[in-house]
């Protein structure tokens, strides 16, 4: 197999697409991730089905949800040109069908990545969270076999490289239909709330939080709260106050919906991170989201967040009085950190058809697309 660094340069320097006559059309995508129906995990909707649909808008391709069992055995004969897998959605036990078809068949296959699944110290974290041996072994199986590698940051290319894994960097990006991207008036009364949204892996994350909230006032003697909404499962001993999910807000348009409507709530959204290696190759995607949802952002000053300071972000490093120095500065004038901070995603941070962005031109050239 050719580099990729190489194959990507060649592609790029091809120029734009060149319009396809009405005998030949377009190349077939096909795409593997969890989910059906159009109800996906959030990072499903981020990383892949987001731009595949930006890309069947634009003509430059057809797309289409693969079953990888079926088109792996040949239950499914579409002749594919192209097929993304994200993370682990392509089951070990198919893997090896799947190449082998491929190889036959002339398909290119995208391994798509937005985690650490490398370094030691992340697979054990993957796995005390959610991940069973089987769905890590899927992934190391399918990056080291894809033709190309797409992943969401630099540190994580450079996880990769130390494995000897070539991969191009694509940014997370926000649909910016799914947000209101204006700033919100917190409510005026009772304690002043600060989000924290995320997954089932940032468990460790929110201990930063504990004693910043421990008794925490704001310039106006008002009581400041933290609200989770995921992030852990344990609420046992729970310092925190928690905003449940209703059934179906999983689905993330439904998720986004749901913040939407209670945005109203916070004064702020925060996005701790301690400090490993697994959360060094995150992306900064939670700056992303509060800012489209119309909330000032306060993250760890971590590498995920470095540059969002330049954008109306706020970095704190760890110790109670940073996190709360950050926070008040949060509190004053939201209004134009949030403005900041939006300017920016919807200038650079959008997955939308027409975007000609490079990270847009590496994605498409992983893809095979000229």
């Amino acid at each position: 197999m050719a580099p990729l660094r190489s194959t990507v340069a060649r592609l790029l320097g091809r120029g734009a697409p060149q319009p396809q006559t009405p005998s030949t059309p377009p190349p077939l995508v096909g795409f593997v991730v969890h989910g059906a129906g159009g109800v996906h995990p959030a990072s499903a909707h981020i990383r892949v089905t987001g731009r595949m649909s930006a890309l069947a808008a634009s003509g430059a391709a057809r797309v289409a949800q693969v079953d990888p069992v079926r088109w792996a055995d040949g239950s499914d004969t579409a002749h594919l040109d192209a097929i993304l897998v994200q993370r682990d959605a392509f089951p070990l036990g198919s893997l090896d069908a799947a190449f082998a078809r491929a190889a036959a068949e002339g398909t290119r296959i995208v391994a798509e990545v937005d985690d650490d699944f490398f370094t030691a110290e992340a697979r054990d974290r993957l796995a005390r969270a959610e991940y069973d041996p089987d769905r890590l072994a899927a992934v190391h199986r399918l990056v080291r076999g894809a033709d190309a590698v797409v992943v969401s940051t630099e540190p994580l290319r450079a996880v990769l490289a130390a494995q000897g894994i070539e991969a191009v960097v694509v940014p997370n990006g926000v649909q910016p239909g799914l947000w209101a991207h204006e700033p919100v008036v917190p409510a005026p009364d009772g304690p002043r709330r600060v989000l924290y949204m995320g997954s089932a892996t940032h468990g460790g994350d929110l201990d930063l939080l504990r004693e910043v909230f421990d008794g925490f006032v704001d310039d106006d003697g008002r009581a400041v709260r933290l609200e989770v909404v995921g992030v852990t499962q344990d609420d046992a001993d729970a310092w925190y106050d928690r905003l449940a999910l209703p059934e179906g807000a999983t689905h993330y348009p439904q998720f986004v919906a749901f913040l939407r409507e209670h945005a109203h709530r916070w004064s702020a959204g925060v996005a701790p991170l301690t400090d490993d290696r697994f959360n060094d190759a995150k992306s900064d995607l939670k700056f992303l989201e509060y800012s489209m949802l119309g909330l000032p952002f306060v993250g760890s000053d971590r590498p995920s967040y470095a540059g969002v300071d330049a954008h109306g972000g706020l970095l704190a490093a760890d110790g109670t009085d940073a996190w709360r120095s950050a926070l008040r500065t949060a509190f004053h004038d939201p209004e134009e950190r949030v403005r900041r901070a939006q300017a920016h995603v919807l200038a650079e941070r959008v997955v939308a058809e027409g975007r000609d962005e490079p990270g847009e031109r590496a994605w498409r050239a992983a893809l095979g697309l000229t």
